[in-house]
């Protein structure tokens, strides 16, 4: 039956199409260890190439040997495996919030390197679970007590098709099938919140909140937030226009919505514009830009024009950005050019502006093109395709920035 609801997890994921390759992440528990080996099953006759990385935190003096453990147990099924460490812990703020940032960006960038777009992971309907009572307990509404998409992000694509496997049925196929794992003490470790959490599911079961019924209850908030999304993209279709790197909103259309389409509207705008991983607070978001003067949020200035809001990059947010041209700036622009390795983007700014005279045929206000990306020799302006100095240069924003009514639909 485990092995029978992970194949059909995968192929409503897959609509029967698979990828060519899929990036397992793989600790060593007991749910990612049932992961691997009920991936190795399925991938034999979908014809899928997997690869597995585990990350050392090196938090614990046993993570290495359990990392090369894991290595000799995906060489058992003849997969490939990778150990990423990190390294960057400095003994601050959240441990558990900072492994799971960090891991999700070494997977990241593992995946992107090899070619993988799609990684799955080994959460089950008890992290579901746990998930929706942190979120509870925050105060979250209907985004955040969705708990975790089956499917979600992108470049690469996060897949979690155990979601609807509770973990002890999970250590139940291993035992039955004389596998092991490694449980992390870490796990017993009543500092951190997700195991308190956890050591609560007892009590709260006793009240009918047992796992199944707060996964469900996450399966209700994420049918909810399909529907706003679907709402905001519309209201988004009607009263916003992408200009450049900018989002005009029709000032009266705005107002007029409810204010949870307001509210999710300019939060994906804000994300759009910042290239924001996390969504703005909520108190943040129902107060900016409400007073009809003009406000930053999140890397983003908001300003009035008349019966058109205007939002677009905060100068102070970018103007230490620097990167090679031939890298996207600000994670969202793609210049095109001459590259050459004493080149660099860089915000236009102020002073650059300056030497761009025919930068008010552009049409676009001074705030939008002093964030806008330059290319720089130094101190040297070479080209500001947008404030009409190209030379030989263009920019683009990339694919995932390039359609604001696209990009609400996935964020």
């Amino acid at each position: 039956m485990i092995a029978e609801a992970f194949h059909t997890a995968l192929d409503q994921i897959f609509q029967n199409e698979p990828p060519a390759n899929l990036g397992l992440a793989v600790s060593g528990g007991g749910d990612s260890l049932a992961l691997m080996h009920l991936a190795a099953r399925w991938a034999q006759g979908a014809q899928v190439r997997l690869h597995v990385v585990t990350i050392d935190h090196g938090l614990r003096g046993d993570s290495a040997a359990e990392a090369a453990t894991v290595a000799i147990w995906a060489g058992a099924l003849n997969l490939p495996h990778d150990t990423l460490r990190w390294t960057g812990w400095d003994g601050r703020g959240n441990l558990q919030s900072a492994a799971r940032t960090a891991r999700r960006d070494l997977i990241g960038g593992w995946a992107r390197d090899r070619g993988i777009d799609c990684v799955a992971t080994g959460h089950t309907r008890n992290d579901q679970a746990e998930t929706v009572l942190l979120r509870l307990a925050r105060g979250s509404g209907v985004d955040g007590l969705a708990g975790m998409a089956g499917v979600s992000g992108q470049s690469p694509v996060w897949l979690r098709p155990l979601l609807r496997l509770s973990r002890e049925d999970l250590r139940g196929w291993l035992r039955d099938n004389d596998i092991s794992w490694f449980d992390d003490p870490s796990n017993d470790d009543p500092r951190f919140d997700r195991v308190r959490a956890r050591q609560m599911q007892t009590h709260l079961s006793e009240l009918g909140l047992t796992p199944e019924r707060l996964a469900t209850l996450a399966n209700h908030m994420g049918n909810a937030r399909e529907v706003l999304r679907h709402d905001t993209q519309a209201l988004a279709t009607r009263i916003v226009v992408q200009d450049g790197g900018d989002l005009l909103f029709d000032r009266a259309g705005l107002e007029s919505a409810l204010s949870e389409l307001q509210n999710r509207l300019l939060a994906a705008a804000v994300m759009w514009i910042a290239s924001g991983r996390y969504r703005p607070r909520y108190d943040a978001l129902r107060r900016f830009g409400r007073n009809g003067v003009a406000d930053t949020l999140a890397g983003c200035l908001l300003s009035h024009e008349g019966e058109t809001i205007r939002l677009c990059r905060e100068y102070n947010a970018v103007k230490d950005l620097r990167s090679p041209t031939s890298e996207p700036w600000d994670n969202r622009w793609i210049l095109s050019g001459p590259h050459a390795p004493d080149l660099h983007v860089a915000a236009l700014g102020p002073q650059g502006l300056q030497k761009c005279p025919g930068w008010r045929a552009t049409g676009q206000p001074q705030p939008s093109l002093i964030v806008s990306p330059a290319v720089w020799r130094d101190d040297t302006l070479i080209a500001a395709p947008l404030a009409g100095l190209n030379g030989d240069w263009t920019a683009q924003l990339a694919k995932d920035r390039d359609d604001f009514t696209r990009f609400l639909l996935s964020h």
